[in-house]
Protein backbone atom coordinates (compact mmCIF):
# COMPACT_ATOMS: atom_id res chain seq x y z
CA UNK A 1 0.00 0.00 0.00
CA UNK A 2 1.50 3.28 -0.85
CA UNK A 3 2.13 6.11 1.77
CA UNK A 4 0.69 9.57 1.50
CA UNK A 5 3.44 12.17 0.45
CA UNK A 6 5.00 14.01 3.81
CA UNK A 7 3.71 17.38 3.82
CA UNK A 8 6.18 19.75 5.15
CA UNK A 9 5.22 23.18 6.25
CA UNK A 10 7.79 25.94 6.63
CA UNK A 11 7.29 29.01 8.33
CA UNK A 12 10.20 31.56 7.39
CA UNK A 13 10.33 35.39 6.47
CA UNK A 14 13.46 34.78 4.41
CA UNK A 15 12.00 33.97 1.18
CA UNK A 16 15.17 33.06 -0.68
CA UNK A 17 16.11 31.05 2.66
CA UNK A 18 12.80 29.39 2.36
CA UNK A 19 12.97 28.41 -1.24
CA UNK A 20 16.27 26.89 -0.56
CA UNK A 21 15.17 25.13 1.97
CA UNK A 22 11.97 23.97 0.00
CA UNK A 23 14.31 22.89 -3.01
CA UNK A 24 15.96 20.83 -0.63
CA UNK A 25 13.60 18.63 0.59
CA UNK A 26 11.53 18.29 -2.60
CA UNK A 27 14.63 16.70 -3.97
CA UNK A 28 12.41 13.42 -2.21
CA UNK A 29 9.34 12.44 -4.27
CA UNK A 30 8.00 11.66 -1.21
CA UNK A 31 8.17 15.24 0.02
CA UNK A 32 5.54 18.01 -0.16
CA UNK A 33 6.78 21.48 0.99
CA UNK A 34 4.26 24.78 1.75
CA UNK A 35 5.77 27.80 2.79
CA UNK A 36 4.20 30.31 5.02
CA UNK A 37 5.77 33.70 5.48
CA UNK A 38 4.46 34.13 9.12
CA UNK A 39 2.91 32.82 12.45
CA UNK A 40 -0.68 33.61 12.00
CA UNK A 41 -0.72 32.17 7.83
CA UNK A 42 0.62 28.80 9.49
CA UNK A 43 -2.22 28.83 11.41
CA UNK A 44 -5.10 29.77 9.33
CA UNK A 45 -3.69 26.09 7.50
CA UNK A 46 -3.08 24.01 10.29
CA UNK A 47 -6.52 22.25 8.72
CA UNK A 48 -4.62 20.23 5.98
CA UNK A 49 -3.09 18.90 8.52
CA UNK A 50 1.07 18.99 7.77
CA UNK A 51 3.33 16.25 9.01
CA UNK A 52 6.22 18.29 10.30
CA UNK A 53 6.36 21.72 10.64
CA UNK A 54 9.55 24.23 10.25
CA UNK A 55 9.63 27.06 12.24
CA UNK A 56 11.34 30.28 12.17
CA UNK A 57 11.61 31.31 15.71
CA UNK A 58 11.68 35.03 14.91
CA UNK A 59 8.96 36.08 12.61
CA UNK A 60 7.64 39.44 11.77
CA UNK A 61 3.73 38.85 13.95
CA UNK A 62 4.63 36.14 16.63
CA UNK A 63 7.61 34.16 18.20
CA UNK A 64 8.18 30.62 17.86
CA UNK A 65 7.02 29.94 21.13
CA UNK A 66 3.65 31.42 20.92
CA UNK A 67 3.09 29.68 17.61
CA UNK A 68 4.10 26.19 19.10
CA UNK A 69 1.85 26.81 22.05
CA UNK A 70 -1.49 27.57 19.22
CA UNK A 71 0.27 24.00 17.24
CA UNK A 72 0.41 22.06 20.17
CA UNK A 73 -3.54 23.00 20.96
CA UNK A 74 -4.19 21.63 17.53
CA UNK A 75 -2.34 19.22 17.72
CA UNK A 76 -0.11 18.05 20.41
CA UNK A 77 1.75 15.31 18.75
CA UNK A 78 2.47 16.97 15.41
CA UNK A 79 6.47 17.44 14.64
CA UNK A 80 7.59 21.12 15.04
CA UNK A 81 11.55 21.93 14.55
CA UNK A 82 12.49 25.32 15.95
CA UNK A 83 15.23 27.16 13.30
CA UNK A 84 16.71 30.14 15.22
CA UNK A 85 19.35 32.63 13.56
CA UNK A 86 21.11 32.62 17.61
CA UNK A 87 22.20 30.10 19.49
CA UNK A 88 20.41 30.62 22.93
CA UNK A 89 20.41 27.30 25.13
CA UNK A 90 18.31 28.58 27.61
CA UNK A 91 15.34 29.00 24.85
CA UNK A 92 15.97 26.79 23.36
CA UNK A 93 15.86 24.05 26.44
CA UNK A 94 12.68 26.32 27.09
CA UNK A 95 10.95 25.24 23.59
CA UNK A 96 12.53 21.81 23.67
CA UNK A 97 9.92 21.74 27.24
CA UNK A 98 6.80 22.99 26.03
CA UNK A 99 7.08 20.20 23.06
CA UNK A 100 9.30 21.04 20.11
CA UNK A 101 11.15 18.16 17.93
CA UNK A 102 14.29 19.82 17.53
CA UNK A 103 15.76 22.82 17.68
CA UNK A 104 18.29 23.59 15.18
CA UNK A 105 20.78 26.70 13.69
CA UNK A 106 20.20 28.81 10.91
CA UNK A 107 23.86 28.49 9.10
CA UNK A 108 24.97 26.55 5.64
CA UNK A 109 24.27 23.16 7.34
CA UNK A 110 20.45 23.66 8.32
CA UNK A 111 19.07 22.23 5.05
CA UNK A 112 21.16 18.98 5.77
CA UNK A 113 19.52 18.95 9.61
CA UNK A 114 16.63 19.46 8.48
CA UNK A 115 16.66 16.70 5.76
CA UNK A 116 17.92 14.53 8.47
CA UNK A 117 15.27 15.52 11.18
CA UNK A 118 12.81 14.79 8.04
CA UNK A 119 14.00 11.47 7.02
CA UNK A 120 14.07 10.25 10.87
CA UNK A 121 10.34 11.03 11.15
CA UNK A 122 9.17 9.48 7.92
CA UNK A 123 10.81 6.20 9.19
CA UNK A 124 8.94 6.85 12.08
CA UNK A 125 5.98 7.40 10.26
CA UNK A 126 6.76 3.87 8.35
CA UNK A 127 7.31 2.31 11.70
CA UNK A 128 4.31 3.11 13.45
CA UNK A 129 2.06 2.60 10.76
CA UNK A 130 3.69 -0.83 10.00
CA UNK A 131 3.10 -1.82 13.70
CA UNK A 132 -0.18 -0.47 13.25
CA UNK A 133 -0.76 -2.64 10.01
CA UNK A 134 0.80 -5.91 12.09
CA UNK A 135 -1.72 -5.55 14.97
CA UNK A 136 -4.71 -4.77 13.41
CA UNK A 137 -3.61 -8.20 10.84
CA UNK A 138 -2.93 -10.26 14.08
CA UNK A 139 -6.20 -8.84 16.01
CA UNK A 140 -8.58 -8.99 12.79
CA UNK A 141 -7.12 -13.09 12.75
CA UNK A 142 -7.57 -13.35 16.35
CA UNK A 143 -10.94 -12.17 16.23
CA UNK A 144 -11.93 -14.22 13.13
CA UNK A 145 -10.81 -17.56 14.77
CA UNK A 146 -11.61 -17.03 18.35
CA UNK A 147 -15.45 -18.24 17.65
CA UNK A 148 -15.34 -19.80 20.94
CA UNK A 149 -18.64 -18.42 22.44
CA UNK A 150 -21.22 -20.08 24.68
CA UNK A 151 -22.24 -19.26 28.53
CA UNK A 152 -23.28 -22.97 29.41
CA UNK A 153 -21.79 -24.89 32.02
CA UNK A 154 -20.46 -27.50 29.57
CA UNK A 155 -17.92 -24.65 27.71
CA UNK A 156 -17.23 -22.77 30.87
CA UNK A 157 -15.57 -25.59 32.35
CA UNK A 158 -13.71 -25.01 28.95
CA UNK A 159 -12.50 -21.17 29.38
CA UNK A 160 -11.94 -22.21 33.03
CA UNK A 161 -9.04 -24.91 31.37
CA UNK A 162 -8.22 -22.38 28.79
CA UNK A 163 -7.16 -20.04 31.48
CA UNK A 164 -5.08 -22.74 33.65
CA UNK A 165 -3.53 -23.73 30.40
CA UNK A 166 -2.13 -20.25 29.17
CA UNK A 167 -0.29 -19.79 32.53
CA UNK A 168 2.31 -22.52 32.50
CA UNK A 169 3.76 -24.05 29.37
CA UNK A 170 1.99 -27.62 29.96
CA UNK A 171 1.09 -29.91 27.66
CA UNK A 172 -2.60 -30.26 26.36
CA UNK A 173 -4.67 -33.03 24.97
CA UNK A 174 -7.63 -31.73 23.23
CA UNK A 175 -10.25 -34.12 23.18
CA UNK A 176 -13.45 -33.92 20.79
CA UNK A 177 -16.05 -34.00 18.11
CA UNK A 178 -15.30 -33.03 14.30
CA UNK A 179 -16.03 -29.10 14.38
CA UNK A 180 -16.15 -28.73 17.33
CA UNK A 181 -13.39 -26.15 17.69
CA UNK A 182 -10.13 -27.65 18.78
CA UNK A 183 -7.80 -25.30 16.84
CA UNK A 184 -9.91 -22.26 18.45
CA UNK A 185 -9.02 -23.64 21.66
CA UNK A 186 -5.10 -24.38 20.83
CA UNK A 187 -5.35 -20.82 19.26
CA UNK A 188 -6.78 -19.20 22.10
CA UNK A 189 -4.63 -20.90 24.83
CA UNK A 190 -1.79 -19.67 22.69
CA UNK A 191 -2.91 -16.42 22.66
CA UNK A 192 -3.80 -15.76 26.24
CA UNK A 193 -0.29 -17.28 27.31
CA UNK A 194 3.46 -15.49 27.38
CA UNK A 195 4.09 -16.79 23.66
CA UNK A 196 2.10 -15.06 22.42
CA UNK A 197 3.68 -12.67 19.82
CA UNK A 198 5.64 -15.67 18.45
CA UNK A 199 4.61 -18.45 15.95
CA UNK A 200 1.72 -20.66 16.27
CA UNK A 201 1.97 -23.41 14.05
CA UNK A 202 -1.21 -25.82 13.25
CA UNK A 203 0.08 -29.18 11.30
CA UNK A 204 -3.04 -31.30 10.28
CA UNK A 205 -1.29 -34.93 10.53
CA UNK A 206 -3.63 -36.63 8.67
CA UNK A 207 -3.14 -33.65 5.50
CA UNK A 208 0.55 -34.69 4.99
CA UNK A 209 1.65 -37.86 3.01
CA UNK A 210 3.06 -40.76 5.43
CA UNK A 211 6.29 -40.24 3.13
CA UNK A 212 6.86 -36.56 3.54
CA UNK A 213 5.57 -36.27 7.32
CA UNK A 214 9.18 -36.59 9.47
CA UNK A 215 10.75 -33.66 6.34
CA UNK A 216 7.54 -31.67 7.34
CA UNK A 217 7.68 -31.89 10.99
CA UNK A 218 11.51 -31.98 11.38
CA UNK A 219 12.85 -30.41 7.54
CA UNK A 220 15.71 -31.50 5.99
CA UNK A 221 19.24 -30.91 4.42
CA UNK A 222 19.89 -29.99 1.02
CA UNK A 223 20.10 -33.65 -0.66
CA UNK A 224 18.48 -35.37 1.73
CA UNK A 225 16.51 -36.95 -0.97
CA UNK A 226 15.65 -36.65 -4.46
CA UNK A 227 13.72 -33.37 -4.67
CA UNK A 228 15.63 -32.08 -1.72
CA UNK A 229 17.09 -28.75 -3.73
CA UNK A 230 17.42 -26.99 -0.89
CA UNK A 231 17.28 -27.01 2.85
CA UNK A 232 14.30 -26.90 4.21
CA UNK A 233 13.13 -25.77 8.01
CA UNK A 234 10.40 -27.87 9.55
CA UNK A 235 7.24 -26.86 11.44
CA UNK A 236 8.77 -27.47 14.52
CA UNK A 237 11.79 -25.08 14.32
CA UNK A 238 9.05 -22.43 12.40
CA UNK A 239 7.34 -22.59 16.32
CA UNK A 240 10.78 -22.53 18.27
CA UNK A 241 9.99 -19.81 20.81
CA UNK A 242 6.08 -20.26 20.21
CA UNK A 243 3.50 -22.76 20.00
CA UNK A 244 2.80 -26.15 17.97
CA UNK A 245 -0.80 -27.33 17.64
CA UNK A 246 -0.46 -30.89 16.09
CA UNK A 247 -4.14 -31.85 15.26
CA UNK A 248 -5.69 -35.79 14.37
CA UNK A 249 -2.61 -36.82 16.43
CA UNK A 250 -4.31 -40.20 16.66
CA UNK A 251 -3.27 -40.77 13.17
CA UNK A 252 0.25 -40.67 13.49
CA UNK A 253 1.75 -43.57 12.11
CA UNK A 254 3.82 -45.54 14.50
CA UNK A 255 7.25 -45.22 13.34
CA UNK A 256 6.75 -41.56 13.21
CA UNK A 257 5.40 -41.65 16.96
CA UNK A 258 8.56 -42.86 17.79
CA UNK A 259 10.49 -40.12 16.44
CA UNK A 260 8.39 -37.07 17.69
CA UNK A 261 8.97 -38.83 21.30
CA UNK A 262 12.02 -38.46 20.68
CA UNK A 263 12.06 -34.75 19.62
CA UNK A 264 9.95 -33.98 22.68
CA UNK A 265 12.15 -36.03 25.12
CA UNK A 266 15.14 -34.56 23.96
CA UNK A 267 13.78 -31.01 23.03
CA UNK A 268 16.04 -31.02 20.07
CA UNK A 269 15.41 -31.96 16.53
CA UNK A 270 17.28 -33.04 13.82
CA UNK A 271 16.71 -32.33 10.25
CA UNK A 272 16.66 -35.28 7.95
CA UNK A 273 19.61 -35.67 5.93
CA UNK A 274 21.66 -33.89 8.97
CA UNK A 275 23.70 -34.42 11.97
CA UNK A 276 23.39 -30.92 13.24
CA UNK A 277 20.58 -31.12 16.64
CA UNK A 278 18.54 -27.76 16.71
CA UNK A 279 17.90 -27.11 20.48
CA UNK A 280 13.36 -26.37 20.61
CA UNK A 281 11.24 -24.24 23.22
CA UNK A 282 7.99 -25.39 21.86
CA UNK A 283 5.02 -25.66 23.37
CA UNK A 284 2.92 -28.53 22.33
CA UNK A 285 -0.34 -28.86 22.02
CA UNK A 286 -2.02 -32.15 20.16
CA UNK A 287 -5.80 -32.90 19.57
CA UNK A 288 -7.66 -35.36 18.30
CA UNK A 289 -11.63 -37.11 18.14
CA UNK A 290 -10.23 -40.66 18.80
CA UNK A 291 -9.70 -42.19 21.95
CA UNK A 292 -6.24 -42.47 22.08
CA UNK A 293 -6.54 -44.99 25.53
CA UNK A 294 -8.00 -47.25 23.21
CA UNK A 295 -5.77 -47.06 20.75
CA UNK A 296 -2.84 -48.03 22.85
CA UNK A 297 -4.86 -51.26 24.11
CA UNK A 298 -5.11 -51.75 20.37
CA UNK A 299 -1.23 -51.09 20.13
CA UNK A 300 -2.20 -48.51 17.26
CA UNK A 301 -0.84 -45.41 19.60
CA UNK A 302 2.67 -45.80 22.01
CA UNK A 303 1.70 -45.42 25.17
CA UNK A 304 5.11 -43.83 26.54
CA UNK A 305 3.85 -40.97 24.02
CA UNK A 306 0.41 -41.18 25.07
CA UNK A 307 1.65 -40.22 28.76
CA UNK A 308 3.88 -37.89 27.52
CA UNK A 309 1.22 -35.80 25.46
CA UNK A 310 -1.69 -36.25 28.23
CA UNK A 311 -0.63 -33.30 30.06
CA UNK A 312 -3.54 -30.90 31.07
CA UNK A 313 -6.90 -32.49 28.89
CA UNK A 314 -9.49 -30.63 27.89
CA UNK A 315 -12.57 -32.48 26.67
CA UNK A 316 -14.81 -29.90 23.95
CA UNK A 317 -18.45 -31.04 24.46
CA UNK A 318 -20.74 -31.56 21.56
CA UNK A 319 -23.10 -28.39 20.63
CA UNK A 320 -25.82 -30.69 20.94
CA UNK A 321 -24.84 -30.74 25.00
CA UNK A 322 -24.30 -26.75 24.74
CA UNK A 323 -27.90 -25.34 25.10
CA UNK A 324 -28.56 -21.85 24.35
CA UNK A 325 -25.65 -21.77 23.43
CA UNK A 326 -27.04 -22.72 20.08
CA UNK A 327 -29.02 -19.98 19.47
CA UNK A 328 -26.02 -17.71 20.47
CA UNK A 329 -23.82 -18.88 18.18
CA UNK A 330 -26.59 -18.81 15.34
CA UNK A 331 -26.66 -15.59 15.90
CA UNK A 332 -22.75 -14.57 15.93
CA UNK A 333 -22.78 -16.61 12.71
CA UNK A 334 -25.36 -14.56 10.91
CA UNK A 335 -24.59 -11.29 11.93
CA UNK A 336 -20.31 -11.89 11.03
CA UNK A 337 -21.91 -13.12 7.51
CA UNK A 338 -23.73 -10.24 7.18
CA UNK A 339 -20.86 -8.04 7.96
CA UNK A 340 -18.47 -9.62 5.72
CA UNK A 341 -20.73 -9.16 2.77
CA UNK A 342 -21.89 -5.46 3.38
CA UNK A 343 -25.28 -7.16 3.75
CA UNK A 344 -28.63 -5.33 5.86
CA UNK A 345 -28.41 -7.35 9.66
CA UNK A 346 -30.61 -10.28 9.26
CA UNK A 347 -32.93 -11.27 12.36
CA UNK A 348 -33.67 -15.04 13.36
CA UNK A 349 -37.58 -15.93 14.11
CA UNK A 350 -37.96 -18.18 17.12
CA UNK A 351 -39.44 -20.78 15.19
CA UNK A 352 -36.04 -21.23 13.26
CA UNK A 353 -34.11 -20.57 16.53
CA UNK A 354 -36.41 -23.97 17.93
CA UNK A 355 -35.77 -25.72 14.90
CA UNK A 356 -31.87 -25.95 14.67
CA UNK A 357 -32.07 -26.31 19.24
CA UNK A 358 -33.44 -29.49 17.98
CA UNK A 359 -31.14 -30.55 15.83
CA UNK A 360 -28.37 -32.97 16.85
CA UNK A 361 -25.53 -31.32 14.43
CA UNK A 362 -23.17 -34.35 13.56
CA UNK A 363 -20.59 -31.43 12.43
CA UNK A 364 -21.05 -29.79 15.71
CA UNK A 365 -20.00 -25.98 15.67
CA UNK A 366 -19.09 -26.33 11.56
CA UNK A 367 -22.07 -27.38 10.91
CA UNK A 368 -24.09 -24.46 12.22
CA UNK A 369 -21.77 -22.10 10.41
CA UNK A 370 -22.43 -23.22 7.62
CA UNK A 371 -26.53 -23.69 8.10
CA UNK A 372 -26.59 -20.36 9.19
CA UNK A 373 -24.62 -19.19 6.27
CA UNK A 374 -26.89 -20.81 4.31
CA UNK A 375 -30.04 -19.63 5.38
CA UNK A 376 -28.89 -15.79 5.27
CA UNK A 377 -28.51 -16.07 1.38
CA UNK A 378 -31.22 -18.27 1.16
CA UNK A 379 -34.33 -15.52 2.34
CA UNK A 380 -35.77 -13.27 0.55
CA UNK A 381 -36.22 -10.86 3.65
CA UNK A 382 -34.66 -9.65 6.44
CA UNK A 383 -35.69 -12.30 8.78
CA UNK A 384 -34.46 -15.78 8.93
CA UNK A 385 -37.11 -17.90 8.89
CA UNK A 386 -37.77 -21.55 10.09
CA UNK A 387 -38.14 -22.36 6.30
CA UNK A 388 -34.67 -20.74 5.13
CA UNK A 389 -32.88 -23.53 7.68
CA UNK A 390 -31.60 -26.52 5.64
CA UNK A 391 -30.30 -29.36 7.19
CA UNK A 392 -27.81 -31.64 5.17
CA UNK A 393 -27.18 -34.84 7.29
CA UNK A 394 -24.71 -37.48 5.66
CA UNK A 395 -26.33 -40.12 7.84
CA UNK A 396 -29.56 -41.10 7.49
CA UNK A 397 -29.36 -42.34 11.44
CA UNK A 398 -28.66 -38.77 12.53
CA UNK A 399 -32.25 -37.73 11.21
CA UNK A 400 -33.74 -40.40 13.88
CA UNK A 401 -32.61 -37.68 16.55
CA UNK A 402 -34.08 -34.86 14.73
CA UNK A 403 -37.82 -35.80 13.81
CA UNK A 404 -40.15 -35.44 16.24
CA UNK A 405 -41.99 -39.12 16.75
CA UNK A 406 -42.96 -41.86 18.87
CA UNK A 407 -40.58 -44.48 20.45
CA UNK A 408 -42.62 -47.33 18.16
CA UNK A 409 -41.71 -44.99 15.14
CA UNK A 410 -37.96 -44.98 16.28
CA UNK A 411 -37.61 -48.33 16.35
CA UNK A 412 -39.15 -49.13 12.76
CA UNK A 413 -37.32 -46.72 11.45
CA UNK A 414 -33.61 -48.34 13.47
CA UNK A 415 -35.12 -51.62 12.12
CA UNK A 416 -35.62 -50.55 8.78
CA UNK A 417 -32.11 -48.86 8.43
CA UNK A 418 -30.29 -52.27 9.65
CA UNK A 419 -32.68 -54.60 6.79
CA UNK A 420 -31.29 -52.44 4.40
CA UNK A 421 -27.56 -52.42 5.67
CA UNK A 422 -27.88 -55.95 5.65
CA UNK A 423 -29.96 -57.22 2.53
CA UNK A 424 -33.03 -57.92 4.10
CA UNK A 425 -31.17 -60.69 6.16
CA UNK A 426 -33.51 -60.67 9.01
CA UNK A 427 -31.35 -63.23 11.60
CA UNK A 428 -28.32 -61.01 11.01
CA UNK A 429 -30.24 -57.87 11.83
CA UNK A 430 -32.04 -59.43 14.96
CA UNK A 431 -28.51 -60.66 16.17
CA UNK A 432 -27.08 -56.56 15.55
CA UNK A 433 -29.95 -55.29 17.22
CA UNK A 434 -30.62 -57.76 20.13
CA UNK A 435 -34.07 -58.27 19.15
CA UNK A 436 -36.20 -61.10 18.79
CA UNK A 437 -36.49 -62.47 14.94
CA UNK A 438 -40.64 -62.81 15.75
CA UNK A 439 -40.32 -59.01 16.32
CA UNK A 440 -39.07 -58.17 12.96
CA UNK A 441 -41.20 -60.91 10.91
CA UNK A 442 -44.48 -58.92 12.76
CA UNK A 443 -43.51 -55.87 11.66
CA UNK A 444 -42.96 -57.19 8.13
CA UNK A 445 -46.30 -59.08 8.23
CA UNK A 446 -48.16 -55.68 9.26
CA UNK A 447 -46.45 -54.00 6.29
CA UNK A 448 -44.30 -51.40 8.56
CA UNK A 449 -41.21 -52.59 7.25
Amino acid sequence: MAQEPLKIFIVEDDVIFAKIMSHHLTLNPEYEVEIFPDGRSLLKNLYKNPTLISLDYNLPDMTGLEVLKHVREFNPDLPVVIVSGQQDVATAIELLKKGAYDYILKDQDTKERLWNITKNIRENIKLRQKIADLEEEIGRKYENNNLIKGNSPAISKVFTLIEKASRTNITVSIYGETGTGKELVAKSIHHASPRSRKPFVAVNVTAIPKELIESEMFGHEKGAFTGANNRRIGRFEEANQGTIFLDEIGDMDLNMQSKLLRVLQEEEVTRVGGNENVKLDVRVIVATHKNLQELVRKGEFREDLYYRLLGLPVNLPPLRERGNDIALLARFFVDDFCLKNKMKKLSITPKAIEKIQKYPFPGNVRELKAIMELASVMTNTETIEDSDITFSTVSASQDFLYEETTLEEYNKKIINHFMQKYNNRVRQVAQKLDIGKTTIYRLMSEGKL
